[in-house]
């Protein structure tokens, strides 16, 4: 048996290697298909995973207050912030003040800059910020100091060369002296400091002209009681807007990341599906070829039968030439698949990791898609009658 197995084999792959661009074009279809395949799944884990770590980073064990306020009550004052601070299970809230302008530093004007403004908790809470520097503290806060942190992109653009720490910039007619740098966020970054400016949020509300918060963000303690906090919060809020319930929405960051997980999940299914035509096709060129083959080696076939070949080792010859093509072509699409996803994912400025169920997943089906359509050329060639066969010597 053994030894049947590899004379088959043996013949086989000299089939496959005496037909070298036809066996080269009948794989293309598959390295089209598994490059596809690979790449795309790659990429979208790449992208999920760096979005999803994104709002991990934001805080699953976060809540976050839009008030959006009402006619009587336009945002929340600072006693509504602190009714919501003494609720239990919170270990922290950070207002958020949010404007748009151009900063000026040494003559030179960067236009389009986020300016927020932000407390000591936000940094206290958000890793991977600072890149050198201080952070806001409370005495900033209390003090409402023109201080500031600027992002990666501003950085590049006014102090190239120069370290910004100790220097000043003007926005809104006011100095205001960086006292640090913020890290570079990546491009799928939904919170994204590249081009923000942070301020004392005391000190952005001078500088908007306003009594009032619309975005505030809550750290709770315990993940497990989001549910009930966000309840309590909701209360409070009731109490501060007057039962209006228009006048501010509540988003739980946990909530969030399962739909994420839940959105990312469908797309990378659709796009392996989409993908996985290219692998059809590949399939169909096999069979065609193999078809192909059959036909003309109906002789060769015609004379093994007269010789005392069984109709089993005919068809195993056959299919272990389908699986041999197939399985030459995953392997050249998992690599070309791979070599893709990794450029795409330094491109679009996401880590690239490659799991290994990616690597099963190639390899299962360049062998299914050999075995599936190879196995119909391999029946037609072992039901050949041999004097049928040999009529055309």
């Amino acid at each position: 048996m053994f030894a049947m197995l590899k004379e088959s084999i043996k013949m086989s792959w000299t089939n496959i290697i005496h037909n070298k661009m036809r066996s080269f074009l009948t794989i293309l279809g598959i390295v089209i298909g598994v490059s596809s395949v690979i790449a795309l799944i790659t990429i979208v884990q790449a992208a999920t995973s760096s979005v999803t770590s994104t709002v991990a980073t934001l805080g699953a064990n976060k809540i976050t207050i839009t008030a959006s306020g009402t006619p009587l009550k336009p945002g929340l004052s600072d006693n509504d912030i602190n009714d919501i601070s003494k609720i239990a299970n919170i270990d922290g809230v950070s207002p958020t003040m949010s404007s748009r302008t151009s900063i000026v530093y040494n003559k030179k004007v960067y236009e389009k800059v986020s300016i927020q403004g932000k407390n000591e908790v936000y940094f206290a809470k958000t890793d991977n910020l600072m890149a050198s520097g201080r952070a806001i503290n409370i005495l900033d806060i209390q003090d409402k100091n023109k201080v500031c942190l600027v992002g990666y992109n501003i950085i590049n653009e006014l102090f190239f060369a120069e370290d910004p720490i100790g220097k000043t910039v003007t926005f809104g007619g006011v100095d205001y002296t960086v006292i640090g740098t913020l890290q570079k966020s990546s491009g799928f970054d939904l919170n994204s400091n590249n081009n923000a400016v942070l301020i004392p949020y005391t000190t952005a509300m001078s500088f908007q002209g306003t009594r009032y918060i619309n975005l505030l963000d809550v750290y709770i303690v315990d993940g497990k009681l989001a549910d009930g906090t966000t309840a309590d919060i909701e209360s409070s809020l009731n109490q501060a807007f007057n039962n209006n319930s228009n006048g501010f929405s509540i988003i739980n960051m946990q909530s969030f990341l399962d739909i994420i997980s839940q959105m990312t999940g469908m797309l990378s299914l659709m796009l392996a599906g989409i993908a996985s035509i290219s692998l059809l096709v590949g399939g169909i060129g096999i069979m065609n070829m193999m078809l192909v083959s059959v036909t003309e080696r109906t002789t060769e076939i015609g004379l093994r039968k007269a010789l005392g070949a069984k109709p089993n080792r005919i068809q195993l010859q056959f299919l272990l030439e389908s699986i041999f093509l197939s399985l030459f072509g995953g392997i050249i699409g998992f690599a070309l698949g791979v070599l893709i996803a990794y450029v795409a994912c330094i491109l679009i400025d996401v880590t690239f990791s490659l799991a290994p169920s990616t690597v099963i997943l190639a390899i299962v089906f360049s062998v299914t898609v050999g075995i599936v359509f190879g196995l119909a050329p391999a029946n037609k060639a072992s039901r050949l009658n041999p004097i049928d066969a040999l009529r055309s010597i």
